[in-house]
């Protein structure tokens, strides 16, 4: 079922006055998250920037029961919680909130364990790609070319495609979102928590300090990188694959706004080589002919 005026206005659980950057996109997401999951949830959060914001105990601005967690423990957490809120007769999901190198790297092996075994929790990755928190150094999520702490001269490796191996663990619901889309990333969030099983949602995080760009341009950033299709919105639901409107005109390379659109705005880019600009289109081609296949149903994972 679609949101509603009604729902899109719901108070978010999210209250004012946590400790995170000038605009920050956790802090965008989550309140729109919030507004999508009601008062019924509960958070394993993931040690990260949202570890820290969150404000001192014993209190929290997240206004839901939370656990802070180790990186590598967060889904593993989740699905005892989840057994033991079945046993009660407790109709609660547990939402696993995680940063990308808490479920790309350090966190993957209890990430994909819970995945295999199908727990019930809704796995929500929060995409800044890098370790914002500990100095903005390079994770698996960091894309080709881009400057940070660790990687001055530009990342070597292209980002690491979780959605895909997330859709190759055969559970029941995979998301893309976007913090420039948030009705779509409502939307996909209450779909993935009235389904039975593990749901996984990976929203794109713009962070002003790592990607070096005004903190009042978040949503817009968020928004370049679905309409030069570096950032694809789709929903991949018992074994189907669709493309949210924002996204379909991706499946054109000819009707793509051009990456340099999206490139221009982030201090990470700046002053990069044709060859990686080169390069990420490239990605971007890939990526686009796998999930062409996939939704065409040419590819069956």
């Amino acid at each position: 079922m679609s949101l509603g005026v009604r729902d899109i206005l719901n108070k978010p659980r999210l209250l004012p006055g946590t400790s995170a950057c000038p605009g920050c996109p956790e802090n965008i997401a989550l309140k729109s998250i919030s507004m999508a999951l009601g008062e019924n949830a509960v958070f394993i959060v993931v040690a990260g920037c949202s570890s820290i914001i969150q404000g001192m105990g014993p209190k929290s601005t997240y206004n839901y029961p939370v656990l802070n967690i180790a990186f590598a423990a967060g889904p593993a957490a989740a699905a005892g919680m989840a057994k033991a809120f079945k046993m009660r007769n407790k109709n609660i999901k547990p939402v696993v909130w995680a940063g990308d190198g808490g479920t790309a790297d350090i966190g993957f092996a209890s990430l994909s364990g819970a995945a295999e075994r199908n727990d019930n929790i809704l796995y929500i990755c929060v995409d800044n790609e890098a370790y914002m928190n500990t100095g903005g150094h390079r994770s698996g999520s960091t894309p080709f070319g881009a400057k940070t702490a660790s990687t001055p001269g530009g990342k070597k490796e292209n980002k690491k495609d979780l959605p895909l191996i997330m859709m190759a663990h055969h559970i029941p619901y995979v998301a893309t979102a976007s913090v420039g889309y948030l009705h779509d990333l409502m939307e996909k969030v209450k779909k993935a928590r009235s389904i039975e099983g593990f749901t996984y949602i990976q929203v794109l995080t713009p962070d002003p300090y790592g990607w070096m760009f005004d903190p009042s341009k978040t949503a817009e950033v968020g928004k370049l990188a679905v309409q030069t299709c570096y950032w694809p919105l789709i929903e991949y639901e018992n074994g189907k694959l669709t493309i949210s409107q924002e996204s379909m005109h991706c499946l054109d390379r000819r009707t793509r706004k051009p990456i340099d659109e999206f490139l221009k705005i982030q201090g990470r880019y700046k002053g990069v080589s044709p060859e990686i600009v080169k390069g990420l289109e490239e990605y971007i081609d890939r990526m686009w002919e796998r999930i062409k296949s996939i939704y065409e149903g040419k590819v069956i994972l």
